[in-house]
């Protein structure tokens, strides 16, 4: 595609020039529809710096592809190390794919190895976790604010859930500063604080664990 859009750079200049000109556009916008896949489709990433109790520890991108139609597909990676005096003490790394139509779940497929512990789930159409619209906990859908029971991708099972609203805050955001909305979610073992920028973007998470600490999402 490079070589037909540099081709077409180089036709001279006068009538006859902007004549082919016109011509060699209109017929590369022609091909690169014939080569397209049918349907329009947009792409979105967060990639998040993970911190834990103010350390860094690694990283979690989310990858989104929303098609024609409100089919999208997501994707989660994350990868963690904890080191205590530079020792490695915990080692966490988490997949998944995602599949939705709208705002409802269809299918899940997730591997997390948790410190050498390790668990898969394999969630696919009918099957009774998804029934009834469900919802994972998809934090870049602002739609989950006003679930009761989320599905915990790592564990594969619902969790039932209190979402409140939080007063607004600002954040760091790539280095600047950013006022934000804040909600709360309030699950079993987890409080977990999600942070979105004044477009509805999520751009933050604070989530306290057992024990204390504070893992935190800043995106970069």
């Amino acid at each position: 595609m490079n070589t037909a859009m540099a081709a077409t750079d180089r036709v001279l200049p006068g009538r006859s020039g902007s004549a082919s000109l016109l011509r060699s556009r209109t017929a590369l916008a022609g091909l690169l529809a014939f080569l397209l896949p049918l349907g329009a489709w947009a792409q979105q990433v967060w990639s998040f710096e993970a911190s834990l109790d103010g350390k860094p520890i690694g990283q979690h991108v989310f990858t989104l592809e929303t098609q024609d139609g409100g089919a999208r597909s997501l994707r989660s990676e994350a990868r963690f190390d904890v080191k205590l005096l530079g020792i490695p003490v915990y080692r966490y790394r988490h997949q998944a794919q995602e599949r939705w139509q709208g705002d409802c779940l269809q299918s899940l497929t997730a591997d997390t190895d948790d410190n050498g512990d390790k668990l898969a789930v394999r969630l696919e159409p009918g099957d009774p976790l998804l029934a009834g619209c469900a919802m994972s906990f998809a934090y870049w859908n602002r739609a989950i604010l006003k679930q009761r029971e989320l599905l915990n991708a790592q564990t594969g099972k619902r969790e039932a859930v209190r979402i409140e609203p939080l007063p607004p805050a600002s954040i760091d955001v790539r280095g600047q500063p950013v006022e934000a909305q804040r909600w709360r979610i309030v699950a079993l073992k987890q409080r977990i604080d999600l942070w979105y920028d004044g477009s509805g973007r999520w751009v933050g998470l604070d989530g306290t664990l057992e024990g204390g600490k504070l893992l935190s999402y800043r995106l970069r």
